[in-house]
């Protein structure tokens, strides 16, 4: 797997983002505060901010760069989702990726996005990234690989969820560092018994847990909601001091 590919902000994404602070805040606002603005952002709202800076409606490059720049994540690497196709069938200029004919597609026939959350709820329906929650899960200790790409990682994290075969399939792995802290190489048997009553299975091999669609298709954001909870609970009730 490709290693995480961290947020850094330059010179030029932090200016525009304390531009468009300082229009929020309606104000003169010192250079210092807008520091310890950012510094304290989600990324949802780092996300929001760069979208603000721009004087007209973004485009696809614009809306792919804020997601990079925000969260990370490179969605000129993430497929389209076969339900969403219908958005490659275009005129477009083959030069521009996927990606960007995709969201190109989208802002023609359903018009400009406006909001971070309008540009959210566009890219879930046409990749399958749920930003919102993915930005929920900054301070989780939950990594994720998704989309052949890593989307949360850190150091100290406790445990992995990778999703693979366009997200029909989803396994849940300790990290080094929870085997390492606690010398188990399986997950908690608490949290075994709730991946369990989800309809995922062990491998006893690796000690993960594995879920697969039967259908084939990518599995809910409920279903990940649960999932994600079950893990959040568990790293609460007898993992926090870690």
């Amino acid at each position: 797997m490709p290693g995480v590919h961290s947020v850094d902000l330059s010179s030029e994404i932090k200016g525009k983002m304390k531009e468009a602070l300082r229009k929020k805040l309606k104000g003169s606002v010192a250079d210092m505060d807008l520091d310890s603005q950012l510094n304290t952002m989600t990324k949802a709202e780092m996300m929001d901010s760069y979208l603000c800076s721009f004087r007209s409606p973004p485009g696809a490059a614009e809306i792919c760069q804020a997601v990079e720049k925000s969260f990370g994540i490179d969605l000129e690497a993430a497929p389209v989702l076969p339900q969403a196709q219908k958005h490659l069938q275009t005129t477009v200029s083959s030069a521009m990726s996927p990606s960007r004919t995709a969201i190109h597609s989208y802002l023609a026939d359903c018009g400009p996005v406006l909001t971070g959350d309008d540009a959210r709820t566009m890219i879930n329906h046409l990749f399958g990234v749920n930003l919102t929650a993915i930005s929920a899960l900054e301070k989780a200790r939950i990594s994720l690989y998704s989309k052949g790409q890593w989307i949360i990682q850190h150091d100290t994290d406790l445990f992995v969820v990778d999703t693979a075969n366009k997200d029909a399939d989803v396994r849940v792995s300790p990290t080094e560092y929870f085997i390492k802290q606690t010398g188990l190489h399986a997950l908690p048997v608490e949290l075994q018994r709730s991946l369990s009553r989800l309809g995922f299975c062990c491998d006893e091999q690796t000690g993960s847990y594995y879920f697969s669609n039967p259908d084939g298709q990518a599995v809910s954001d409920s279903f990940k909601g649960q999932t994600m909870r079950a893990i959040g609970e568990v790293i609460q009730q007898q993992l926090s001091h870690l």
